[in-house]
């Protein structure tokens, strides 16, 4: 009987804030697409506006890309800029889920690919496709406006970049690099927590070609839609300073704290 009573006044103060909510500036069919996160403890209108109002870049629109750009769209972040110059190729099939076997025959790029099928997931939503390959002189044109960026790539090189241009601009990042079964995934904050050159002075030598399989992507692909989601609202408690590693063949998963290295020449004078 408790229990009946409990979950009586738990759903009578989720319609109370659902009736609240239509009074402000969400649509019905935004209440209804978003009605079972608004119902989250802590979430609510609140979190829903925050999502709404946000900006978030994404490099990349391969296997990381794919998962966090379908997870925050599905979750209403209001603006979406997808970044990357590539099209689509067989071997991308495996893991890449936003690409399709028309999509590599058509040739079109995965930016358009991907701004295609988010646009028909939510079209409330806008998507802003950039068709670039990013370098030093036009990173700042690229992610003007953006309230966070998410790594989705695959290379240190550029990612050293974005690293470097977020700790200039004081713009959260989330980092994933994943390969065969197992990843890696932090939050960095400017001025708070290690940036990617604390923790990797050296990068690890390139591969033109690493073993993937598809679940691995998706894994860390929805755990950095989930810190990205988790810093806009201020829910929980990101992956700031800590290193998660994990691995899918068997199960293995750890969280390292790491520290800020006095000596980084990114971020050291913070």
């Amino acid at each position: 009987m408790a229990l009946i009573v409990k979950c009586s006044l738990i759903a009578k103060h989720i319609c109370k804030e659902v009736i609240e909510l239509k009074n402000g500036k969400f649509s019905d069919r935004e209440l209804e697409r978003y009605s079972r996160q608004i119902m989250i403890e802590g979430f609510g209108e609140n979190g829903q506006r925050k999502l709404a109002n946000a900006t978030v870049g994404i490099m990349g629109q391969g296997g990381l890309g794919s998962p966090v750009s379908i997870y925050l769209a599905v979750a209403g972040v209001g603006k979406l800029v997808i970044v990357d110059y590539q099209s689509p190729e067989i071997s991308n099939l495996n893991r890449q889920i936003l690409h399709w076997e028309e999509d590599v025959e058509k040739g079109i790029s995965k930016v358009e690919s991907a701004a295609w099928k988010m646009k028909k997931i939510n079209s409330d939503i806008e998507i802003i496709p950039k068709k670039v390959k990013v370098t030093n002189e036009n990173i700042e044109k690229v992610f003007a406006g953006v309230d966070i960026v998410v790594d989705c790539l695959d290379d240190f090189t550029p990612r050293y970049m974005l690293n470097d241009f977020c700790i200039k601009n004081r713009i959260p990042f989330v980092h994933a690099a994943v390969e065969g079964f197992h990843g890696q995934m932090t939050t960095i904050v400017p001025g708070e927590t290690p940036c990617l050159r604390c923790l990797f002075p050296i990068p690890p030598p390139k591969k033109s070609t690493f073993p993937i399989i598809g679940v691995t992507a998706g894994a860390f692909g929805i755990l950095e839609a989930a810190e990205v989601i988790k810093m806009l609202t201020g829910l929980g408690n990101p992956l700031k300073s800590k290193l998660l590693i994990g691995d899918l063949l068997y199960h293995f998963w750890e969280t390292i704290e790491v520290c800020r290295a006095s000596s980084c020449t990114v971020c050291g004078h913070l």
